[in-house]
């Protein structure tokens, strides 16, 4: 008999299809009745899949006795618990290495935009405005100083990626990266007091909660920009608006934000900050090869092998 398996959210079809001819599939949205589902029929259950978009709380998991794999569709897991899956004895996995490059590509695309202002200036040729006088000018990319918060498989591929630009490089993590070279700045403050270009992949979580605050964004100063490709909640929303409306930070590029999908609307209405709906990884070639990760990993726990890409221990 095929494995039951228990998808969480929704999953690109391709990979909703290939699941559902390899396993029992049942979609947790679909259900009418999620918690009287999963209370009368949660035992059936040995795999699940979810998303770094929805995750996996512990009120599920433990709705779910006989549960013993997880494979999440995203490199984050903060909104996966995993420790208390671990607990249990439940293997973990999720996409890795996979997403690195769109990711990084995209936080280039969203430092050129706001530090150049192609998007504003997009709107200012559709407007009619261009015939009114030149566009105002923007800020040199090349050869400027880039802080990078996080430094993991992102953040070394956004670290090569400063290299074509001539950037020099800081980085900042709670212990320094014992393979990295680039130097490391214990303190985000001075990383921040720094850099022209402030960029953040870090993980979120507790840990990192609101770690960019008024005090982050009053160093970077009225000439730095911030740009985050890590996790909304990384960032205190508030402080950044503020911090855009009073000009003291120079603009940001977020791809990410607190309250996904809803932004606030006192950033749209600001011309120095540049809007993304979460769409780092976006890309055809890079979704297919998380969709891959994941059924590779299911598949290779019910061949009794090793998950390609293990959840660290929490």
């Amino acid at each position: 008999m095929k494995p039951s398996l228990l998808n969480v959210g929704r999953l690109p079809p391709s990979l909703e299809k290939q699941l559902a001819e390899a396993y029992t599939l049942t979609t947790l949205s679909d259900v009418s009745d999620p918690e009287a589902f999963l209370r009368e029929r949660g035992a059936e259950f040995t795999a699940l899949t979810s998303s770094a978009a929805i995750g996996v709380g512990r009120a599920v998991i433990e709705r779910l006795p006989n549960l013993r794999v997880i494979s999440n569709f995203g490199v984050g897991l903060d909104k996966v618990d995993v420790a208390f899956a671990q607990q249990r004895g439940v293997a973990v996995g999720y996409t890795p290495d996979v997403l690195n490059d769109c990711v990084a590509d995209l936080a280039f695309a969203l430092l050129l935009d706001v530090a150049r202002g192609a998007s504003s200036a997009d709107r200012f040729v559709r407007a009619g405005r261009w015939p009114a006088g030149a566009f105002p000018l923007g800020r040199k990319v090349s050869g400027a100083r880039l802080g990078i918060v996080g430094m993991g498989r992102i953040g070394r591929t956004i670290a090569r990626r400063a290299t074509g630009f001539d950037m020099t490089v800081r980085y900042h993590t709670r212990r320094p990266v014992p393979e990295v070279e680039l130097p490391h700045e214990p303190s985000l403050i001075e990383l921040a007091r720094w850099c022209d270009y402030l960029v953040l992949i870090t993980a979120g979580g507790p840990s990192t909660h609101h770690l960019i605050n008024d005090e982050v964004l009053t160093a970077l100063g009225p000439d730095g920009f911030l740009i985050n490709v890590a996790r909304g909640s990384v960032v205190d929303e508030a402080a950044l608006v503020r911090a855009l409306q009073d000009k003291r930070i120079a603009g940001a590029g977020l791809d990410v934000f607190a309250d996904e999908p809803h932004v606030p609307t006192e950033l749209m209405a600001l011309d120095n900050v540049v809007l993304l709906p979460h769409i780092a990884s976006a890309t055809r070639e890079t979704r297919q090869a998380m969709a891959d990760r994941v059924f590779d990993n299911l598949q290779a726990f019910f061949a009794g092998q090793p998950l390609l890409s293990v959840a660290p221990a929490a």
